[in-house]
Order: structure tokens, then sequence, then C-alpha cells
């Protein structure tokens, strides 16, 4: 059965994103190695998993990556594997996502997520898309945590976990510190 992993940068006091959704406060401590580790943990996929705003800011940006002249040397092959991947959207107000290769989910999450778990294929990767992540926490669908904390404090914002009505027990399965003070924290979801 193909896994469904939750990749989330998540700000040294918890949160996600800022107070108004931002996204851009952990490009500061952006370097390539972290852009290698991350292209190395999406080619274990086959399919990006977004809610709607996650899935409009990338949609925003992504496309022009794949031009050479708008992105990194670095940020290359990620781009090229965003843009080429399958993507899921899950949303009620969106009626035809632009983005290259992209879905529209029209069930509910708890029940396509399981469906597609059982189909032939490489893992299932969500990025960002909290509300969509407590959902699937809460349907016991998560199998792996792949956690990028930055040694950032917003002090307010989403937090991830935020509202879970029990725990949950991870196990951790690795770590990788980079030089810039991001640590990645890979966790298995224990199954209840």
């Amino acid at each position: 059965m193909r896994k469904l992993i939750v990749s989330m940068n998540i700000s040294l006091d918890g949160f996600m994103s800022g107070p108004g959704d931002q996204l851009d406060w952990h490009l500061q401590c952006w370097t390539s190695e972290m852009g290698d580790e991350l292209c190395s943990q999406l080619l274990k996929a086959d399919t990006i998993i977004l809610g709607r705003v996650t899935f409009n800011q990338m949609a925003a940006y992504w496309p022009a990556k794949s031009f050479g002249h708008h992105c990194r040397d670095e940020d290359f092959a990620y781009a090229n594997m965003m843009n080429s991947y399958t993507k899921i959207v899950f949303s009620k107000s969106i009626q035809a996502p632009a983005w290259s290769n992209s879905k529209l989910a029209s069930g509910d999450p708890a029940y396509e997520i399981g469906r597609l778990k059982k189909l032939p294929g490489k893992n299932l990767m969500v990025y960002g898309s909290c509300s969509l992540v407590e959902t699937l926490i809460k349907a016991g669908l998560v199998d792996e945590y792949q956690l990028w904390l930055h040694p950032v404090v917003l002090g307010s914002g989403r937090r991830l976990f935020n509202n879970l009505l029990h725990g949950i027990a991870v196990q951790l399965l690795h770590t990788r510190t980079f030089h810039t003070g991001v640590v990645t924290l890979c966790y298995e979801q224990q199954k209840r």
C-alpha cells in the first residue's frame, strides 16, 4: 500500500504559516543542500496532495520555475518534479485547476485518500494544507511526517496539530541537520 506522507515547514514555535498564511519566512534558511533533500523525498512519491490555499500559492509560484532563467540551478530539478507530478487538489471553490497535471478531488478527503492509497504507485505527498492534514490525521490516514523545523519564531499564525481531539503517537525514524540550523525530523505514525 502507498504511504501518505505529510511534509511541512514549521517554525521553532510550532507554526506552519504566519498570521496571513505567509510562507516566505522559511526561504531565509533555504539552501541547495535542502533542495537536494526535498528532491530525494519527492522521488519516492508520484502524487502531490494539496488543499486550496496551498495549491493556489504553489500554482502561482512553480510553473514559472521550470524555465532556467526564473529558477536557481539548485531548485530546477525540484521545480520540474512539482510541475510534472500528478497533483490532487481538495477544494470546494476551485472550478478547474490550471496548474499542469492537476485534478480536482470531488469527494470526502478521507475516502478519496483511502482509495488512492490502495492504488498501485509510489507514495502520496501532502505539502502544507493544514486543514486537509487535520482531516487526514483524524481519519488515521497519515503514515509519516517529514517536518522541516526552521530556527525562526513567528509568534502567531497557523499551528500544525492545533485542532486535534486527541494526541497522536509517532516514532522518530531519522533526523538531518543543515548548516543554516534547519532540522528535518522524520516520524512514523503509530497505528491506533
